[in-house]
């Protein structure tokens, strides 16, 4: 799946996200560019995760903490993207100048998939072992780093899966589990190391925890305050985070 087939679903399905890169290079700042998006802080925040994690390359970076709620700014790659939706607005003008062709585009965003798992990393296919029923797909994500899914081979035939096809890994947020830097981890999980970028605690239930790949891309795990308290999690504090092979989710484009 490429960046333009990807983004160009995000400007179909939800449009506030994409437009969200051009108030964050007005405001340089994540709290005032949600507000004139007219999204929450918190929605901004998954809006900034998802998009840096499905392009690869980071499109925004930011500051966590301060009065204002952090900074925030365009890499590169991001105003490139900005400049590309910016282009795609006046096609998509010149396109919809009908009342059919515009109920037409907005059946086109109903078909395509949405999904309630928090977190979408865009991979390629390096590997595929066979199991009996079952095969495990290997894939290379942005900046080497490498996830494992378990799918049934009827699933791999579906999806027409074959090393160097490029597809999306789903993650719910309640599939993952935090580890301490020292503590092994499940055999066969997966496991990567990262930053702890900010915990969203919720009045009641499992706090939000993202943790900020070496990548650059962001994971979003729950995790209940007796676990975050073991843990010492706080901003900044390096952690594990693991899940089963079986738990990721793969989707390619139709």
């Amino acid at each position: 799946m490429s960046l333009p087939t990807l983004l160009s679903q995000h400007i179909v399905r939800r449009p506030q996200r994409i437009a969200l890169l051009g108030h964050i290079a007005e405001q340089g700042s994540i709290t005032r560019a949600a507000k004139s998006a007219g999204l929450s802080y918190k929605a901004a925040w998954d809006a900034i995760d998802e998009l840096n994690n499905l392009a690869q390359k980071p499109l925004v970076e930011r500051s966590v903490g301060g009065k204002g709620g952090g900074g925030a700014r365009l890499t590169a790659e991001g105003e490139r993207v900005l400049r590309l939706y910016q282009r795609l607005q006046v096609l998509q003008a010149e396109v919809l100048g009908s009342d059919e062709a515009a109920s037409d585009f907005n059946l086109l965003g109903r078909l395509m998939l949405r999904t309630s798992a928090r977190n979408q990393l865009h991979g390629q296919v390096i590997a595929i072992e066979q199991h009996g029923r079952n095969d495990l797909i290997h894939l290379q994500l942005a900046g080497g780093l490498t996830l494992a899914a378990q799918i049934t081979h009827d699933s791999t035939q579906r999806l027409e899966l074959e090393i160097g096809v490029e597809v999306v890994a789903l993650i719910k947020a309640g599939w993952l589990e935090l580890l301490a830097l020292d503590k092994p981890a499940t055999p066969g999980h997966n496991c990567m190391s990262g930053t702890v970028d900010a915990i969203l605690d919720a009045e009641d239930g499992p706090s939000e925890v993202r943790i900020a790949l070496p990548n650059g891309q962001v994971l979003c795990a729950l995790a209940q305050p007796a676990v975050l308290k073991a843990l010492d999690a706080a901003a900044g504090r390096m952690l594990q985070v693991q899940c089963a092979p079986s738990n990721v989710l793969l989707g390619t484009p139709v």
